[in-house]
């Protein structure tokens, strides 16, 4: 894995959050990854994700909502968010150095993206899901994805299927309306966060190169990116 690069997205009117640039010497592909609603950039998941993707030659720009910055349980609002999403693509887009960028996230960084992606985001050829939150637990139904018809850039959905933020049926539909922008790929007994059971016979080790595997293979077969 490469050694990561402290950095930080300037946000219009509202000072700077923190970043960390991964990039290998030969990346070809480069994800702006965002974290989710109860954990920062550095959580374990976005950690191993990270080292996955960068032995895949991915390199990948992780970044802190305000909230998270400033110690807050609370996430920021979607204006908010989405205006730290802009931000670090911008950032990302010149860190590239020609290199492709996609982005998205986990869960709710994920749907921030999307958010953003929905109004305008220049510059980024796809958007990987890291666990769409759907619906919350519960409380079952599809509002949440109303947006992405308004998302032209092709979109790739990681999804465990014991996920309790997005329903089997309910997010396969999704999906399927989409038509061909949107791909699904079920991670067999994930949840949320994508742990598997024991009796699955599988780690997390292995769930991570999938997850990974599955983001290279979608990059360069759905949207015809050269590795």
């Amino acid at each position: 894995m490469s050694q990561a690069t402290d950095l930080k997205v300037d946000l219009p009117n509202k000072g700077h959050v923190s970043a960390l640039f991964d990039r290998p010497a030969d990346a070809w592909l480069l994800y702006v990854l965002a974290h989710g609603a109860g954990a920062g950039m550095r959580h374990r998941f976005m950690e191993s994700i990270v080292r996955a993707l960068s032995v895949r030659r991915v390199a990948t720009l992780r970044y802190q909502f305000p909230y998270m910055e400033a110690g807050v349980r609370r996430p920021d609002s979607p204006a908010v968010a989405e205006e730290t999403v802009r931000a670090a693509v911008a950032l990302a887009t010149e860190l590239a150095g020609g290199v492709p960028v996609i982005a998205g996230g986990k869960s709710f960084g994920g749907r921030m993206t999307s958010g953003a992606a929905a109004k305008s985001l220049p510059g980024v050829r796809g958007l990987v899901f890291l666990g769409f939150p759907l619906h919350p637990p519960g409380k079952a139904g599809t509002e949440r994805a109303d947006h992405l018809d308004n998302v032209e850039a092709p979109m790739l959905f990681l999804q465990g299927t014991r996920d309790q933020f997005a329903q089997l049926d309910l997010i396969t539909t999704v999906c399927r309306n989409l038509g061909p922008r949107a791909t699904l790929h079920l991670i067999d007994e994930g949840d949320h966060s994508f742990n598997v059971p024991k009796r699955s016979g599988r780690d997390s080790s292995s769930v991570i190169d999938e997850l990974a595997d599955t983001i290279v293979h979608w990059a360069s077969s759905s949207i015809g990116l050269v590795r």
